[in-house]
């Protein structure tokens, strides 16, 4: 268990492997565990960093806001306190959308993005995300947590074919503020990259499950969009939590998009 110390708050993060860095970033009431066997599979090859997102998971949770921007700001601190030049960022969900705000922001710093299931408008949230970023219900929900995870409980086959999810879920959850649980994803719901994606020149990746009932599954075709030259990767029977249903495809995919990119710089 490793941290760092920003103005902002303590930055918690896990690290793994020898080689060129590697950056991932969890999505909205998740936590870096969901990185662990991607960890363990690419650290073969790259060294690689998994973080907590302010509010969530082992990080500080004293902020008043959690909004994307607050967290492209981690990612950029994080790199200067580390002392890494440039990686590639690779973004679950909201993760991704953070992946791509930071190379969109800060091209230098970026060598490579993948976005797995991310939204690149925000209205391509489900209904029940949507919800989750009003003060009320987000509010009610929160005080009512057991209630939120006996929710996924009862419909994880709809989210993930891994039966191990519920469990990552409700360990997240309980490490989840009222703050961070209803700024984040008000922000994620606003967010729309589609405006600033002609400006991405690195090489870039979008993995898409064709299941997923949490980000609409064509949102790569905004991203495909904006970014002629990015590399789609659709996942037929993946849902949102593509690492967790066709967990070897999306490794070797992933491994294979980085090295190649690697080796060819």
């Amino acid at each position: 268990m490793s941290s760092i110390t920003t103005d902002q708050g303590i930055v918690h993060y896990e690290v793994y492997g020898h080689g060129p860095p590697v950056i991932l970033l969890h999505g909205w009431l998740g936590s870096w565990g969901l990185w662990q066997e991607t960890m363990g599979y690419l650290s073969r090859g790259f060294r690689t960093y998994a973080l907590d997102f302010w509010g969530f998971g082992e990080s500080g949770k004293k902020r008043e806001t959690y909004a994307v921007q607050d967290f492209v700001g981690l990612v950029v601190q994080f790199m200067e306190r580390l002392g890494i030049d440039d990686a590639p960022l690779v973004g679950h969900s909201m993760g991704g959308t953070v992946s791509l705000s930071v190379a969109i922001q800060y091209p230098q710093l970026v060598r490579q993005v993948v976005v797995i299931g991310s939204p690149i408008v925000g209205s391509s949230l489900s209904f029940l995300l949507k919800m989750f970023g009003q003060r009320i219900i987000a509010s009610i929900v929160y005080h009512n947590i057991w209630l939120l995870k006996l929710g996924f409980r009862v419909l994880a086959p709809f989210y993930t074919r891994d039966p191990r999810w519920p469990e990552m879920m409700a360990r997240d959850l309980s490490r989840t503020t009222l703050e961070s649980f209803l700024t984040s994803i008000a922000s994620l719901h606003r967010t729309d990259l589609r405006p600033h994606l002609n400006t991405i020149s690195i090489p870039a990746m979008g993995m898409y499950g064709d299941k997923d009932i949490v980000v609409h599954p064509k949102q790569w075709i905004p991203m495909q969009k904006g970014i002629p030259h990015a590399r789609i990767e659709h996942f037929k029977t993946a849902g949102h939590f593509i690492m967790l249903d066709e967990p070897l495809r999306f490794v070797q995919t992933l491994q294979d998009f980085l090295r190649c990119e690697h080796q060819a710089s």
